[in-house]
């Protein structure tokens, strides 16, 4: 069959055809390789015009329809690495693993879908452009699937730019999301520009339409770069040289106990490293003590005795666990270590993975058990508070927490001078998520200002700025380390203060949108009364 038939507004049936389909098809695909590691951000200035054009004349069932094949197909292009850690970190078999990825690929989907609808409705309908309507609908939608269920914010559209400097300055004043929705307000453009044919007399307004939006465009890149110029001609601020290892140790012994010297020994020797500036800090990646440090012996004594004889600050993740009422509770943790070997902090993690660190649910659905093997369920830190360390404050992103905004956003709110993400990506293999996980890494530096730490145990490690520049990054699955140096900017943004302000500003056109339905109709009702 080269038609699906489906039933419009107005009760006639009408067809998606196979031209339709493939052109949201081809949108999914655009969106795919508009990410690492495969693709490049500036296929995302062009990707969501296939759908757009798609829904010409297409009613909300039609829209959601399309929405929802570009939706689901970009979400396995991006994705995909879902079955590689279940199947090989899970221990399912590879179809089980699958469908694991193409469910949660179906669920993300759905917010292409109901974005296709709208959008589709509200041009049919209200006769509102899709330039108007699009980045609005977006914007609002991208925001509810970073939230909705604990949220999966990953690789939302605005984190394809993440090379794309002067673009993604506006990220203190408006976030990620309003990268996403400068991405999609362009596309739009160049729907109405270039596909929508006007008579002599909308020409012109058509022509005032570019030149303000490209006009705004310049703008925006004006204060990109005059951003860059800010950061760069900061007065020389204070500094710090940090010591980012990378251990590089295989997941599969990681846990294991006659593994653990050797484990000690590989981040020791890295730590011992010399080199031209005695770092200040040393910064071991996330649950790279094999053992709970907490526990005063051996290997513990080991440590102590590095820490010591390198007189430095160390932060190092380990597990971590609390005793109460006979209950034990373990937490995902990172550990602050003076130059003396006191622990001078504690940092538990507050933002769990879903079916890797805890089972959402679990009292509905007994039988689910965690994707990732492990020991029950991680108990949820208090919250981003910043450890201290001398007159400097710094703030723990574990993990997945590096994809958070509010996360870092708490943290800077706190007075957090710089931020350290640690992470052992080693899950993911040689497949794109690394390489996404950094990129979204990026927009929590440029966000509040503040330059971050990346310690990965297989990598990609790496130092990022306060104007979101990638420096020192490492290759996968390497031993390494490098001395990098953190700058401390005593300067505040938008962003930090005010958080999702202009999303909020989306929803509430959104809803306004929706609002005009009903009084258009009952105005078009009284016409041929």
């Amino acid at each position: 069959m080269n038609r699906i038939i489906r039933k419009p507004e107005g009760g006639r049936l009408g067809p998606i055809d196979s031209f339709d389909l493939l052109l949201a098809l081809g949108s999914g695909v655009l969106l795919i390789f508009s990410f690492p590691k495969f693709g490049t951000g500036l296929v995302a200035w062009i990707s969501l015009l296939p759908l757009l054009y798609a829904l010409r004349g297409k009613n909300a069932s039609q829209g959601f329809l399309l929405g929802l094949a570009t939706g689901f197909t970009s979400q396995i292009g991006v994705m995909y690495w879902i079955a590689y850690v279940v199947v090989n970190y899970g221990y399912l078999p590879y179809p089980v693993g699958i469908a694991a990825m193409l469910l949660l690929s179906g669920y993300l989907g759905l917010f292409t879908g109901m974005f296709a609808a709208a959008a589709a409705h509200l041009r049919g309908v209200c006769r509102l452009p899709f330039l108007l309507t699009a980045p609005v609908l977006w914007t609002a939608l991208e925001f509810g699937k970073s939230h909705l269920l604990t949220g999966f914010p990953w690789e939302n559209l605005g984190y394809s730019q993440y090379l794309n400097l002067p673009i993604i300055q506006i990220a203190d004043v408006a976030g990620v999301y309003g990268v996403s929705f400068l991405i999609v307000f362009v596309n739009a453009l160049i729907f109405e520009a270039v596909f929508i044919h006007r008579g002599k007399g909308e020409r012109k307004e058509r022509t005032v339409k570019i030149v303000a939006v490209l006009g705004i465009m310049a703008l925006l890149f004006g204060y990109g770069m005059m951003r860059l110029k800010d950061i760069d001609m900061a007065a020389s601020p204070p500094s710090m040289t940090v010591r980012i290892t990378q251990g590089n140790v295989d997941q599969s012994v990681k846990w294991n106990p006659a593994y653990q010297l050797e484990t000690i020994a590989a981040y020791a020797a890295l730590s011992r490293s010399e080199s031209v500036t005695e770092p200040a800090l040393i910064v071991w990646p996330e649950t790279a003590y094999p053992a709970f440090f907490q526990d005063v012996n051996d290997l513990h004594r080991e440590v102590v005795g590095l820490v010591k004889s390198k007189a430095a600050w160390f932060l190092i993740g380990s597990p971590a666990y609390t005793t109460k009422r006979g209950e034990t509770v373990l937490f995902n943790s990172a550990f602050l270590l003076t130059p003396e070997g006191a622990i001078a902090g504690r940092y538990d993690k507050v933002h769990l993975v879903p079916y890797g660190e805890y089972v959402p649910l679990r009292k509905f659905f007994p039988f689910v058990n965690k994707l990732v093997a492990g020991i029950g369920d991680f108990g949820v830190g208090p919250g981003y508070y910043p450890l201290t360390m001398n007159s400097r404050r710094l703030g723990v992103l574990i993990c997945y927490e590096g994809i958070f905004p509010a996360a870092a956003r708490d943290y800077k709110r706190r007075g957090a001078d710089f931020l350290v993400n640690i992470t052992n990506d080693a899950w993911f293999g040689r497949t794109s998520a690394p390489y996404q996980h950094l990129s979204m890494t990026v927009f929590r530096a440029v966000e509040n200002r503040l330059d971050v730490v990346r310690a990965a145990n297989t990598g990609i490690s790496a130092r990022i700025d306060a104007a979101g520049r990638i420096d020192g990054r490492s290759e996968l699955f390497r031993t390494a380390f490098q001395d990098v140096k953190v700058r401390f900017y005593d300067k505040g943004t938008f962003y930090a203060a005010w958080g999702d302000v202009f999303v909020y500003l989306c929803i509430t056109a959104a809803v306004l949108f929706f609002i005009i339905i009903p009084i258009r109709r009952k105005r078009d009702v009284g016409r041929d009364k």
